[in-house]
């Protein structure tokens, strides 16, 4: 078999609440001359990441037509290794997560066999989920509260939740890392609102996305467990620096989760060698696809470390393609997903996906198991993308 068509595809999901004009998800078509197509993701969501990965896709193509797609690894290094001068994390790593991805969907589907069976069986299906982004919208804490039971509704005993405010201008912003009295807290009360409205048992999930300096998150993540027995406490800290990581660590009782800003398992060394992390959270297209995350989860099993991927806010075939090394490897904790965007997500692909009782049950076809639906990318093109 040979690879003959490499087709980048850029839409625009139109998710709840997205201003930016650049947001956008973006799929990779790879066919064969068996007539075998695969699937991949190479989503950067916001400020036209997307944009630059499709753009990518098609400088690179040419390299694969005419390869064995059953090829895996050798590919896998062929086009990591391209951008190595760079610096190959990144932007390079999700271009190779889409060709990962369309590559092993293929395999599966030219054997026969689900994409968790090439990587060596089933511990699991379905795959325990916790859920992201239910809160959108909320910004008081009965607000809060009140989402957290609609959620609740849906069978989640896990949720994640960023309830300090005023720190979301700086997602992706750091200045000094710190948060006001009167910030930090409302973030105590939307989580005293929430703990109330769940119940003891459930998993409450904080996610820092990186905003605070050390002292500020040292703080923040102690107040947090003490009151409300949080069960991790995500990225308290940039993610440049595992000295300032592990300051925090040997300095709060809260567990720690990081990895959604690390790309591949080079990156999670330290966080394995010095004991940064009680759980790991690698984003399986940032990271480099369903070969790294792969990987990475055996780095892991052997520190007894669970793993639990970052999926959001991507398209489907992440959400898929992460769900299928979750459920072939023992040292895993939950998969992330985002309640609200399950309708787009299942609306592109050609049969939905399996979702309930906060888990998601693959269908055990040959491959992915899912196929993006043509007619839909095509009815969803992004207006900016010009291919």
């Amino acid at each position: 078999m040979k690879i003959t068509e490499i087709i980048p595809h850029v839409i625009k999901p139109g998710l709840e609440g997205d201003t930016d004009d650049q947001s956008a998800w973006a799929f990779i078509e790879m066919r064969t001359d068996e007539g075998i197509t695969g699937w991949g993701e190479a989503t950067k969501y916001g400020r036209g990441g997307s944009f630059l990965l499709a753009h990518a896709i098609n400088m690179v193509k040419e390299d694969f037509i005419g390869e064995d797609p059953a090829n895996i690894e050798v590919l896998w290094h062929k086009l990591y290794r391209r951008f190595t001068y760079m610096g190959a994390r990144g932007l390079p790593t999700t271009l190779v997560a889409g060709f990962d991805m369309a590559l092993w969907d293929i395999k599966g589907k030219a054997t026969g066999r689900p994409v968790f069976d090439l990587l060596g069986g089933k511990f699991r299906n379905p795959v325990r989920l916790y859920a992201n982004g239910w809160f959108r919208g909320a910004r008081t804490p009965d607000e809060y509260a009140a989402a957290a039971k609609a959620m609740v509704a849906l069978g989640h005993t896990a949720s994640k939740h960023d309830p300090f405010q005023e720190m979301q201008p700086f997602h992706s912003m750091y200045q000094d890392g710190q948060i006001s009295h009167e910030g930090e807290q409302l973030g105590y009360d939307i989580v005293a609102a929430v703990r109330e409205a769940v119940g003891p048992a459930h998993e409450v999930l904080i996610d820092a996305h990186g905003h605070y300096n050390v002292p500020t998150a040292i703080r923040i993540a102690n107040n947090l467990y003490e009151r409300f027995n949080i069960a991790w406490f995500e990225e308290p800290v940039p993610p440049e620096s595992f000295d300032a990581l592990k300051q925090v660590r040997k300095n709060t009782a809260a567990p720690i989760c990081v990895g959604e800003r690390l790309f591949t398992r080079f990156d999670f060394v330290p966080i394995f060698r010095d004991g940064l992390a009680d759980f790991i959270m690698p984003d399986t297209i940032w990271t480099g696809g369903i070969s790294e995350i792969k990987r990475i989860a055996t780095m892991a099993e052997a520190y007894y470390i669970p793993i639990s991927p970052h999926c959001v806010p991507a398209g489907p075939l992440e959400l898929i393609a992460a769900a299928h090394v979750c459920a072939s490897v023992p040292n895993f904790y939950r998969l992330e997903h985002a309640v609200e965007n399950i309708p787009m997500q299942n609306e592109l692909l050609t049969e939905p996906m399996d979702i309930s009782d906060g888990a998601f049950r693959l269908n055990e076809k040959p491959g992915l198991g899912y196929d993006l639906d043509p007619d839909v990318l095509a009815s969803k093109r992004h207006p900016l993308w010009e291919g």
